[in-house]
């Protein structure tokens, strides 16, 4: 690897002295990318198995998205929900009819922005539905992530996104995740909204264990409340199927969250709702001043349909199973991982118990040998690579992982 030019250490001071210290970016700076490869400023290329955590689904300079981006930039950027345009009304038709489930559809900036939508419409369908404030409340779990906005942080069940930020907003419950037992003693009348992730991304990419979506799901039938979905990272094909639910039959959710991927790199997200909650939100309810935005829905319109042509969908299995053979490989050879969990292409390398706290030196090791993957937590190797990567592209990139540990195991 070439070491940091002038340039590239005087753009990291500036970013240093200008960015509030809310990130910790790596020392490099990346400039331009195609397919599942990047290169930084200096030239050193990289084989990228996080995809913006999930989001460049389709790789990175995809030719089809470019092109939809610029024709309507070319027409039209923005002019507020005050007035309809085209891409977005097109747009919450094809995701209505790929989800099976959705009547109606809102558009919103970001995943956390669809979140507290999510959770802004279950307190409102309770309200509207005669509950009391003390009776509208929501059950997440242990380990999940649901956003950094104050409602959806509190949301997430992992107390060091909490701290500093008290008094957080009143009416949330957590249960332990993947416990049958605990929540069927958790919900009861007072719950307006169960809210889970199908795999759980921040929190150590953690399936949801088989039938408990659907088990969760019978609880809120029985008490009125409403199962919401956050598959903001989990979605959108990543999985192995375009929604993550759909892992599982008899799952039909209320809600579904989504963003991510949906854009391909540009910013949207999106908020699904069922024929029980379709009509919750009434002129007034909320609004998101770029939400629907027709640049990114345009582009969010030629995702959505390459994600569901068969080549990908059989791409994203073959390179799962390419990528759990590596890690196993390296694993039978290092001892290196305690499990290797996961779905799709959003894969997770529990560390084994000697290497456990160094995820984050471990990542670095593996940037210094050109490949770029992502840590869940402290103990978690997370890698969620471009759906569209190819069986070369993953080869190399796990044999510069190979390297990678080597390296980092010589120590």
């Amino acid at each position: 690897m070439k070491k940091p030019s002038a340039k590239t250490k005087s753009l990291i001071a500036k970013g240093r002295k200008y960015y509030t210290h809310a990130y910790k970016p790596r020392e490099m700076i990346l400039a331009r990318g195609v397919g599942a490869m990047v290169w930084d400023v200096d030239g050193n290329d990289y084989i990228d198995l996080g995809a913006g955590i999930a989001v460049t689904g389709l790789g990175h300079h995809n030719k089809d998205l470019l092109n939809a981006l610029t024709a309507q930039a070319k027409k039209l950027w923005h002019t507020s929900n005050i007035f309809f345009t085209e891409p977005p009304i097109l747009l919450a038709e094809e995701l209505v009819k790929a989800s099976r489930f959705a009547k109606r559809v809102f558009f919103t900036n970001s995943g956390t922005e669809a979140n507290e939508a999510a959770i802004k419409l279950a307190r409102k369908y309770a309200a509207d539905n005669g509950r009391p404030p003390e009776r509208r409340e929501i059950i997440s779990f242990t380990g999940s992530f649901h956003g950094r906005t104050l409602a959806a942080v509190t949301a997430t069940a992992q107390p060091k996104y909490h701290l500093g930020f008290e008094p957080l907003p009143p009416g949330f419950r957590y249960c332990k995740f993947n416990d049958f037992d605990a929540i069927a003693k958790m919900v009861n009348e007072n719950t307006c909204a169960v809210m889970l992730e199908v795999v759980q991304g921040e929190g150590g990419i953690v399936p949801a264990a088989a039938g408990f979506v659907k088990h969760v799901q019978e609880l809120c039938r029985k008490h009125d409340a409403l199962l919401i979905l956050d598959e903001i990272q989990c979605g959108m094909g990543r999985c192995g199927k375009l929604f993550a639910y759909m892992v599982e039959s008899g799952v039909t959710p209320d809600v579904v969250t989504l963003a991510k991927s949906l854009g391909g790199g540009i910013p949207i997200g999106a908020m699904l709702v069922g024929s029980k909650v379709e009509n919750t939100f009434q002129f007034g309810s909320h609004g998101s001043t770029f939400g629907g935005n027709p640049l990114a829905c345009a582009v969010a319109r030629v995702v959505l349909k390459k994600l569901q042509t068969p080549a990908l969908q059989k791409n994203i299995r073959e390179r799962g199973k390419q990528l759990v053979s590596a890690l196993t490989a390296i694993n039978k050879q290092h001892k290196f991982f305690a499990e290797i969990r996961g779905r799709g292409l959003m894969i997770g390398a529990e560390l084994a118990e000697r290497y456990k706290g160094k995820a984050g030196d471990i990542t670095d090791c593996a940037r210094s040998h050109g490949v770029l993957i992502l840590q869940a937590g402290p103990n978690v190797l997370r890698f969620l690579p471009p759906l569209t990567i190819t069986e070369k592209e993953m080869k190399e990139g796990t044999a510069r992982l190979v390297r990678a540990i080597k390296a980092y195991l010589s120590k």
